[in-house]
Order: C-alpha cells, then structure tokens, then sequence
C-alpha cells in the first residue's frame, strides 16, 4: 500500500529558504545552500524536499501556481515560548508576518509567517 512519506517545496532561493526553515528549526546541513535539490528527514522517516525551480523543469512540466496558495504548512514547537522564540527570530530577519503569535480558542499558541516562496508556515504549541 502507498504511503506518504514526503512533502516537496519549489523554492525560488535555496539559501534564503533553507535559512528561513533553519530559524524555525529545521537541521539542515549548511552545506546544503549551493545544491539544487536537498531533502530532511524530520520526523519518522518523513522528509521535506526541497527543489529549485531550475532542477523541477529538468525532469517535469513544473508550472508556478496561479490564483493564490496551494499548499501551508505547520510546524509543531515545544512551547508556546518556543512559538514566540522561533516567530521573532524569523520575523526579525524580514521574514513576511501573517499572523503575530496569539493564544486561540482552540488551547494553542499559534502564529504564522511567510516562507521566502511566500507559502504560510504556522508554528504552534498546545497551552499548558
């Protein structure tokens, strides 16, 4: 039986967008700036992959996106303080602000940020 067990990002900027999932906690090798295709594992096997725009035309009809967003992502953090901590430090490097952290309803810290591709990441952290 198939099984999802990664997620791609085509990126317009390798450096830029593996430093901005750096910020929020991804290990990524610093090596890994110059290639046009890197994949972390994050969890369980799952990877992240991500792809120049150049490497995606290599080998598939890749088209941008038209009419909005497609894909958002969210990122489990520790605590509502590491929510907070990861938020600013992205923020502070000029990364785009969706939503500043705030406590919801629904018993999280949660926040989100733009990716240097423009795509929505939520940090979020269940209230103690």
């Amino acid at each position: 039986m198939p099984r999802f067990d990664a997620i791609g990002i085509v990126v317009a900027d390798m450096s830029q967008t593996l430093g901005f999932y750096r910020l929020l906690g991804l290990d990524i090798p610093a090596g890994a700036d110059g290639e046009g295709h890197v994949e972390v594992e994050v969890a369980s096997g799952f990877r992240v992959m991500f792809d120049t725009v150049e490497v995606m035309q290599k080998f598939s009809t890749y088209e941008p996106a038209e009419g909005g967003r497609q894909v958002h992502f969210a990122l489990r953090c520790d605590s509502p303080a590491d929510v907070d901590a990861r938020f600013k430090a992205a923020a502070d490097r000029g990364h785009e602000v969706r939503t500043e952290p705030f406590d919801a309803f629904w018993g999280q810290r949660y926040a989100t940020i733009l990716d240097p591709d423009r795509n929505p990441v939520d940090l979020y952290a269940e209230l103690p």
